[in-house]
C-alpha cells in the first residue's frame, strides 16, 4: 500500500457481457468514490449499501442508448459494479463452481497411505448450507478416493477411503470462527488400540496455536488411505454431492505423518497477482482453472447501477455520468409482491405432484383455483372462502357451511400408487360416521377410497366399481380418535405395495403443531391403481370445518410396513409455517429457496447461545422476512461487499467478541479529529413491551438507575417502546423486553462517529481491510478530559471515501459494553454483582483499606480463592486483594487507581463490580 506519497490504487469495474471490465481510467478523481454500508445506529434491519462515483462520458461510452458506444446493449439498469483497493497479500479466489480450482498432478509423495495431517487457511462462508470441499485427492465417479477436507452447514468433515470406493468420515461442529481462519485434520490410522483416531482443529492462521474441536474421534478397526490416481486439488471438483469452496484460499499443507513431512504446500500470499500457475515449496507444480485466479484486490463495494444519468456543462466539453450504485436490498425492496404461504410455496416443488388446490381464494370465490399450469379448478359448494386464518403455514382457508361439497379431476398418471393429502381443522367429531374425503381410483379393483370419522372411530374403506365395500378398517383407539379433531391436522390417504399382488390402503392424520400422528390401514388383493379424482359431500355434522391445500401425488409409500409414512413429505414443516424454526435455520432455508434472488451467508458466534426460535412464516416479501429474522434474533443484517448478497451476524456473534481494530489516541494518525462522545437520549429505552405475533406480550421497566423511568435527577423519565416480533414462545417476550431495556439503559456515552484516515496511518490498512459491520473497535489512552479506560465500541456501519490521495472512514458506533455477557467459571465475566453496597466511611485518595457496607444483598465473599477482582466506586476502579469480616460493614484491602483515577470518596459512594455479569439473552 503506497501511502501517503503515491496515489491510492482504486479500481472500478463494471460487468459487461458477464465479464468484469476495468473502467478505472474513466473514473474521475475530481470526485472521490464514496461508499456507505451498514446502519447509522443499532437498527437491525438491512439498509442498501451505496456507492457514488463519476464516469467520464465525453465519448458517449456510458450512455446505454448510444448505438456508437462499445457497450451498447450491454449496460443499463442494474449493471453490476465493484470497487476495490490492493490488499497487503495475494489469495486464491474461488467462485464455488466446478470450473474453479487449483490442481497439482498425482505423484507418489501425495499417495499417503498411513498417518496424514492436512491443513488449510481460508476466508469462506463457514456456516453456509452448501457442502464445500476445501482440499483433497478425491474423484467419486471412478472410485479414486483418498482424502478430503470439507465443510458443510457449520460442520468440519474429514473424509478418507481405504479402498477408493467405501468412504469413512469424522466430523465436528465448528466453533465461532473469524471470517479468516485455518482448519486442520489429522488421521492416526493405527492408534495402538486396534483402531484409528481423527482429530480436528482450528486456528486463527496456520501459524497456530491449534485448538482441538471437540475431542479425538476414534473408531475400529485400524484403517489406511487408498493411493488413488486423483490429483490433489484446492477446491476439489469431483466429490459427488460436494461443491468446491467459495471464497479465498490463503495457503494449505498436506503432510505425510502427523506433524510430518510436507508433501504439498500451496502458499498464495506472496504470489504475483494474475499468476496462472506456481510451484510450491514442496516442489509441487500447481495450475489454475476456470474462474480461479490469484489476486490481491480487496473489494470495498459490490452493487448494481440503477441509472445512468448523462450530465454535461454548458460548453459540452465536459460530459460525465454521476453513478449511484446500490446493494441488492435496494432492488429487493422495490415492487416485490409478498411471498405466498409456506404451503403454497412448498407443495408445487414436489416432482410427483399431479393436482393441487391451495383453497386460499378470496371471500367471493365460488371455486378453488389450481396454480398448476393447465390445472382445472376445484368445484365447490357451501364453502365460505377466506374464513379461517389460524394455520401458520397458510393464508386464509374456507370453512364448511351446513351443506357443502367439492369435486376435482386429477390427470391420469402412468405410474401406479398415489397419495392425497390436505390440512383441516374439524372442531368436533361427528356423532355418526361422516365422510371426510374420497378418492376416485382407476386401474384397480378399488374404484374409490373413503375416509370417515365419528366419535366411535376412524373408518377407512376400499370400494369397488359398484360402490360395494371390498375391505375396511374401523380404528377405535381413543387417543387416535380424539386426535382427529380439535386441532389443525394433516390427513394423508395413500397406498403402499404390500407385495404378492396386495395393496395397503392407509390413512394417516398428524397434528401439525406436535407432529404426533396416528394411522389406520386395510389391505386388499389388487393393484394400487392411480388416483383420478377427489370429492367429498358434507352435512351439518362437519359445519365449521376448515380445510385446504388439497394435493394429489402419483407416488405410493416407500415401504409396505403399516407404519410407513406417505411417499411425499412435502407438507412437513410447511404446514405450520415452520413454526419453531431457528433464526439461522430459516435463513438457510430461505437462501436455498431463493438462491436466484439473494446470496446469503451468516456469521455464527458462541454455539452455546442458540439463535432465536421463530413463529410461523407468514406471507411477506423476502426482505421483510429477512428483517423479521434479524429483529427477533437481535443480530445485524448487512450487505456483502465481495459479491451481491447479504451477510447476517447472529446475536451471539456480538457477545464477548475480540477487538478487531485496536487504536491508540496518542498514536500518530490513528484517531484523527473529530472524536466527540455524545450524551443524549437517542438510544434510551427504559420501558419496553414486546408482543409475540399472534400471542401475548412481556414488559420490562427499569425503575432504578441514572437512565430509569424515575424523574430527574433520579432517572431520565419515561422512554417507552412497543415492538411486535415473530417469536415462537410467549415466554421469550419478557426476556427480550428485558434485554432491550438493558441495551437501552446502558449508562455510557456513545461515539456516533469515529474517524480513521488510512492515508495518515497506512499501518492500519490490513486490519481495516479485514474489518466489517458488527466488529469491535477500541481506543486506548483517551485524552484526559474523557473518562479513563478504553473507548469500547461496536461498528454498526460506515462511510468510506476513496480519493486519489485520501482514504478515510467515518465509523458509526455504539457501545460494546452491554454485549459483554457472563461466562460461567470465568474469573471476570463469571462474577455476579452485588444488589447494593456503599462506602461505610469516607476514603482518601491514597487509602488502601476501604470500609464497605452492603445495603441489600449478602456480604461480599471472603474466600481467598475468589481474589483478586476489581470494583468501581465514584469513577475509580480499584483492585480488591482480600476482604475481611463476615457481616456489614466489611474491610476491603485494595490497590488504588487501576484505571488511572485516584480521588477521595465520601461515605455512601456506590460500590459495584467493575465488570459485573450480564445474563445473555
Amino acid at each position: 500500500m503506497a501511502f501517503p506519497n503515491d496515489p491510492l490504487d482504486v479500481r472500478t469495474e463494471i460487468q459487461v457481457a458477464g465479464a468484469w471490465t476495468d473502467v478505472t481510467a474513466d473514473t474521475y478523481t475530481r470526485d472521490p468514490i464514496t461508499i456507505e454500508r451498514g446502519t447509522a445506529d443499532e437498527a437491525s434491519t438491512s439498509e442498501p449499501s451505496k456507492c457514488t462515483l463519476t464516469l467520464n462520458n465525453r465519448s458517449g461510452k456510458y450512455s446505454p442508448r448510444n448505438p456508437l458506444s462499445p457497450y451498447y446493449g450491454l449496460i443499463g439498469r442494474n449493471t453490476p459494479v465493484r470497487v476495490s483497493v490492493p490488499g497487503t497479500e495475494a489469495y486464491l479466489s474461488l467462485d464455488g463452481t466446478t470450473a474453479s480450482y487449483a490442481r497439482t498432478p498425482d505423484t507418489a509423495t501425495l499417495d499417503i497411505t498411513g498417518d496424514i495431517d492436512i491443513r488449510v487457511e481460508a476466508t469462506a462462508d463457514w456456516y453456509a448450507i452448501r457442502s464445500q470441499a476445501l482440499i483433497g485427492k478425491w474423484i467419486s465417479a471412478t472410485n479414486q478416493r483418498s482424502y478430503l477436507l470439507r465443510i458443510e452447514n457449520g460442520v468440519l468433515i474429514f473424509n478418507w477411503s481405504a479402498t477408493g470406493a467405501a468412504t469413512l468420515f469424522a466430523s465436528q461442529p465448528l466453533p465461532a470462527l473469524p471470517r479468516r481462519a485455518a482448519l486442520r485434520a489429522t488421521l492416526d490410522v493405527d492408534n495402538g488400540a486396534g483402531g484409528y483416531t481423527v482429530t480436528l482443529y482450528w486456528a486463527a492462521s496456520m501459524n497456530g496455536p491449534w485448538t482441538a474441536i471437540g475431542g479425538p474421534l476414534s473408531g475400529t478397526p485400524a484403517t489406511s488411505i487408498y493411493a488413488s490416481t486423483a490429483p490433489l486439488e484446492v477446491a476439489p471438483i469431483a466429490a459427488t454431492g460436494v461443491s468446491p469452496v467459495r471464497g479465498r484460499i490463503h495457503r494449505a499443507e498436506v503432510r505425510s505423518g502427523i506433524g510430518g513431512t510436507v508433501v504439498a504446500s500451496p502458499d498464495i500470499r506472496a504470489l504475483p497477482p494474475g499468476a496462472t500457475g506456481f510451484t510450491d515449496s514442496a516442489g509441487r507444480g500447481w495450475t489454475l482453472a476456470g474462474a480461479a485466479s490469484i489476486s490481491n484486490r480487496q473489494y470495498r463495494f459490490t452493487g448494481e447501477i440503477s441509472s445512468w444519468p448523462p450530465r454535461w456543462d454548458v460548453s459540452g466539453a465536459d460530459v460525465w455520468v454521476p453513478i449511484e450504485a446500490a446493494g441488492v436490498t435496494r432492488k429487493m425492496g422495490q415492487g416485490k409482491k409478498p411471498f405466498d404461504s409456506t404451503l403454497r410455496r412448498r407443495i408445487p416443488s414436489d416432482p410427483n405432484l399431479l393436482a393441487y388446490w391451495p383453497m386460499e381464494d378470496g371471500s367471493e370465490a365460488t371455486a378453488a383455483a389450481s396454480p398448476i399450469t393447465g390445472g382445472r379448478p376445484l368445484n365447490t359448494t357451501g364453502l365460505e372462502f377466506g374464513a379461517d386464518d389460524s394455520l401458520g403455514g397458510s393464508s386464509a382457508l374456507p370453512k364448511l357451511q351446513t351443506v357443502a361439497s367439492l369435486a376435482g379431476t386429477v390427470p391420469r398418471s402412468t405410474r401406479v400408487g398415489w397419495q392425497v393429502e390436505f390440512v383441516y381443522y374439524l372442531p368436533a367429531l361427528p356423532p355418526v360416521q361422516t365422510e371426510i374425503m374420497r378418492v376416485k381410483v382407476a386401474g384397480s379393483v378399488m374404484a374409490t377410497a373413503v375416509v370417515y370419522a365419528s366419535v366411535s372411530g376412524i373408518r377407512v374403506e376400499a370400494r369397488d366399481a359398484d360402490d360395494a365395500v371390498i375391505q375396511f378398517v374401523l380404528f377405535t383407539s381413543p387417543p387416535a380418535v380424539a386426535a382427529f379433531a380439535g386441532a389443525w391436522n394433516r390427513l394423508a390417504i395413500y397406498t403402499a405395495d404390500a407385495g404378492s399382488g396386495k395393496t395397503n390402503l392407509l390413512a394417516r392424520w398428524l397434528d401439525v403443531s406436535s407432529n404426533i400422528y396416528y394411522y389406520a390401514y386395510t389391505q386388499f388383493a389388487a393393484a394400487m391403481g392411480a388416483a383420478t379424482g377427489v370429492s367429498a359431500s358434507w352435512g351439518s355434522a362437519t359445519e365449521g370445518m376448515a380445510l385446504g391445500h388439497l394435493a394429489v401425488f402419483d407416488v405410493p409409500a416407500a415401504s409396505a410396513l403399516p407404519t410407513a409414512p406417505p411417499g411425499s413429505l412435502v407438507f412437513s414443516g410447511a404446514d405450520d409455517g415452520f413454526n419453531g424454526e431457528s433464526a439461522l435455520s430459516r435463513l438457510a432455508r430461505l437462501s436455498s429457496e431463493e438462491a436466484a434472488t439473494v446470496d446469503l451467508s451468516w456469521t455464527t458466534g458462541d454455539t452455546s447461545y442458540p439463535s432465536e426460535l421463530l413463529g410461523p412464516q407468514r406471507p411477506a416479501t423476502l426482505l421483510a422476512l429477512l428483517d423479521a429474522i434479524a429483529d427477533a434474533d437481535g443480530g445485524i443484517m448487512h450487505e456483502n461487499r465481495d459479491r451481491l448478497g447479504l451477510t447476517y451476524r447472529d446475536r451471539s456473534s456480538l457477545y464477548n467478541q475480540p477487538t478487531a481494530i485496536a487504536l491508540s489516541y496518542t498514536a500518530k494518525g490513528e484517531v484523527p479529529p473529530p472524536l466527540e462522545p455524545v450524551e443524549d437520549d437517542q438510544r434510551v429505552r427504559n420501558d419496553v413491551t414486546i408482543t409475540r405475533e399472534g400471542g401475548s406480550s412481556g414488559r420490562s421497566v427499569v425503575t432504578d438507575g441514572p437512565l430509569s423511568v424515575q424523574p430527574p435527577p433520579a432517572g431520565v423519565g419515561l422512554y417507552d417502546e412497543s415492538v411486535t416480533l415473530n417469536l415462537f414462545s410467549d415466554g421469550r417476550a419478557g426476556q427480550i423486553a428485558a434485554w432491550r431495556t438493558h441495551l437501552g439503559t446502558w449508562d455510557e456515552a456513545r461515539y456516533p462517529v469515529i474517524t480513521m484516515w488510512l492515508h495518515a496511518a497506512p499501518h492500519l490498512t490490513a486490519r481495516v481491510l479485514a474489518m466489517d459491520v458488527g466488529d469491535r473497535l477500541a481506543i486506548s489512552n483517551p485524552p484526559a478530559w474523557l473518562p479513563p479506560g478504553l473507548i469500547d465500541q461496536h461498528i454498526r456501519g460506515y462511510t468510506e471515501v476513496l480519493g486519489q490521495f485520501e482514504w478515510s472512514l467515518a465509523l458509526n458506533c455504539t457501545p460494546a459494553g452491554p454485549w459483554e455477557v457472563g461466562v460461567v467459571g470465568d474469573p471476570v465475566l463469571g462474577r455476579v454483582d452485588t444488589d447494593g453496597s456503599k462506602l461505610a466511611a469516607p476514603a482518601s485518595a491514597t487509602d488502601t483499606t476501604l470500609s464497605v457496607a452492603t445495603t441489600i444483598s449478602s456480604p461480599w465473599v471472603t474466600d481467598p480463592a475468589e481474589f483478586p477482582f476489581e470494583v468501581r466506586l465514584g469513577g475509580e476502579v480499584v483492585n480488591v486483594r482480600s476482604i475481611s469480616g463476615t457481616s456489614s460493614p466489611q474491610s476491603f484491602y485494595v490497590d488504588r487507581a487501576r484505571n488511572g483515577v485516584a480521588k477521595s470518596h465520601t461515605a455512601g459512594t456506590d460500590v459495584r463490580l467493575a465488570t459485573p455479569t450480564i445474563v445473555a439473552l
